[in-house]
Formats: structure tokens, C-alpha cells, sequence
């Protein structure tokens, strides 16, 4: 059923997609609002590209909708396609072509009315700040400047929704610092979807995060949810003079403990209940003399890792069944 939220600028319904007897996109359902910047994350084959070629409308749906600022892009889809701008993993660059021209010949595409193109080139260059390269040939453009030029066009028609597909793979790391900042600009009015296999663009970038893997949605969340989850529920402990392990266990919330070496332990614990303060407290009282105590983080590599593997073995088991 359609979803009649006014800042919901994108919503995929019960999406899928078959390729002969191949599931490759699987009942996937999300939506996104203006203002928002969604960071898609899958390992290779999960299904991106097929989920960002059906919200583009260069591929249908074998099942479900798809609605582009409430339009739904199977019904209207030259409607719906006008509110889209789209940057493919490989910009659609002709090198030839200096920034002005081309981007002249993307405002003509774009069917800009002919009155309005300067003022929609001009914007966008300011946008991605293209103005000193204006009447450089794009082929002589370092990688950096060619991928903003790539998102000026996507941008061109000012639509409400932006998709970027790896926008800065190839980049060096100030290029990429450069490209964050123009999303996140981008990301205050507008509504972006950014397709990365870069894990620090993420948390850097983006509001919200969708994890697909074997085309299911395995994980959405907002950033502070995933900063959570980061946040494993252990800690490494160090004693001068330990105590015995059953003491350890005894403190509430404890699942199990690792011994590691020289009254080191790692301790285990349910993410409801910090056995921290009691540590503490107990180590002060019984002379234990407490030299380290560091609540542990997995890394959003680790995270991503641990919820794709979960899902596999769970979709092995279901099969197996």
C-alpha cells in the first residue's frame, strides 16, 4: 500500500525481482525522506545494482511498487524519472566535451526549458564548485573534478531525488573528503541514496543505512542505531593480583569469560547491563588492583561481516529444512 507521507520522496513496496528462476532482489520494502542521505551497503551480488536499476526505472520490477514523490514509476514513468537524477558507477562523461558544453548538452536531455539552462548550469557548477574548470575539456580534468561533473548533471534539473552509485571510488583521499562534503550538502535539501563498498563512507555520510545480502534487506537502521551495534557487549579486564573466575562470574550480567593471560580477562556480557561501576567497586574493596578496563568496539567491517554471515547461515538453514 501506498505510503502517503508528504517527505517520503522515495518508497519501494514489496519489491522484486527474477531473472528466469533467479531471486535477485527479494520482497524489499523501505522508504526514504526529503533530507535524508541512505547509504546502501551489500557484499558483491547481494543486489544493488539490480534495486537501484528497478528505482531508476531502467529495470521493472518482476513484483511490487515503486513510488518517485508519490508517483509510481511503472504508471508515469516519465514523470516520476524527471524527479531522478542519477550518477552510474562510471560517470557518463564525453571527454571530448568542455564542462560547459556538456553540461549545456545535459540541460537540453534533461528537456530544460531553454530559458532556464544557464541559470541550471550555473547553479550546479556552484553547486560542485566547477566554475574555475567551466572551459577545461573533461577529459583533461582530474578524476576528482570528472566525478563532480558527474553529479552536476545529476543534478541539473534540481531533482528531488539523487541516487550516486560509488561516487568516489578512484579518488584520493582529499577528492573524497571534497565529494562527502558536496553529499552532505546535497543531503540538506534533497533526498539521496548513496551505493558505496566503501564502510567509512557510511558513517561519514549518510542518516540512514540498508544492508542487502542475497537479495534480502537484512539491516536498516538510522546511524546512532549502527553506532549501537558497533558497540559489542565485552570487556577486557586486568588484574596485578586477580581474582578467582568464579568471582568474575558472579558479577550480574556476565554470559561467559575468556582467560586470556597475566590476570587479563575478557568478559562477556548480555548489552542490557555494564558490569563496569561493579568492577570497579569489587577490585577497590578486594585489593584486586584494577590496571586496565576497556569496554571493546567492533569495527563497521566487523559489523557488516557478522550480519551478512548471520543471514547466510540462516537462509542455508531455512533451505535445508
Amino acid at each position: 500500500m501506498k505510503d502517503n507521507s508528504e517527505n517520503s520522496l522515495i518508497i519501494m513496496n514489496n519489491v522484486s525481482r527474477y531473472y528466469g528462476e533467479l531471486c535477485a532482489v527479494d520482497d524489499i520494502s523501505f522508504s526514504v525522506n526529503r533530507g535524508e542521505i541512505l547509504g546502501l551497503l551489500g557484499p558483491n551480488g547481494a543486489g544493488k545494482s539490480t534495486t537501484l536499476q528497478m528505482l531508476t526505472g531502467n529495470l521493472a520490477p518482476s513484483n511490487g511498487q515503486i513510488y518517485i514523490n508519490h508517483i509510481d514509476i511503472l504508471d508515469q514513468p516519465k514523470k516520476a524519472k524527471s524527479a531522478l537524477g542519477y550518477l552510474p558507477e562510471t560517470p557518463p562523461l564525453y571527454e571530448d566535451l568542455s564542462v560547459d558544453q556538456y553540461l549545456y548538452y545535459c540541460a537540453k536531455l534533461k528537456r530544460i526549458a531553454k530559458h532556464k539552462r544557464a541559470d541550471a548550469i550555473d547553479s550546479a557548477k556552484q553547486h560542485c564548485n566547477l566554475h574555475s574548470v567551466s572551459k577545461r575539456l573533461i577529459g583533461n580534468l582530474s578524476k576528482g573534478f570528472q566525478q563532480r561533473v558527474g553529479i552536476a548533471q545529476a543534478i541539473l534539473h534540481m531533482p528531488d531525488v539523487i541516487v550516486l552509485d560509488e561516487p568516489t571510488v578512484g579518488l584520493d583521499p582529499i577528492q573524497i573528503r571534497e565529494i562527502r562534503e558536496l553529499i552532505r550538502a546535497l543531503g540538506e535539501t534533497h533526498c539521496v541514496i548513496l551505493s558505496t563498498h566503501i564502510l567509512p563512507e557510511v558513517t561519514s555520510t549518510c542518516d540512514k543505512v540498508l544492508i542487502i545480502h542475497q537479495g534480502k534487506l537484512v539491516f536498516t537502521e538510522n546511524i546512532d542505531g549502527l553506532q549501537k551495534r558497533m558497540h559489542s557487549s565485552s570487556l577486557l579486564v586486568g588484574f596485578r593480583n586477580p581474582p578467582d573466575i568464579t568471582e568474575l562470574n558472579n558479577f550480574d550480567g556476565i554470559d561467559n569469560i575468556e582467560v586470556i593471560e597475566n590476570g587479563k580477562f575478557r568478559l562477556h556480557h548480555t548489552p542490557e547491563i555494564d558490569p563496569a561501576p561493579c568492577i570497579v567497586q569489587s577490585s577497590v574493596k578486594h585489593n584486586w588492583d584494577l590496571f586496565e578496563l576497556t569496554p571493546e568496539k567492533l569495527s563497521l567491517e566487523e559489523v557488516f561481516v557478522d550480519i551478512t554471515t548471520t543471514e547466510h547461515t540462516d537462509i542455508e538453514s531455512k533451505e535445508n529444512e
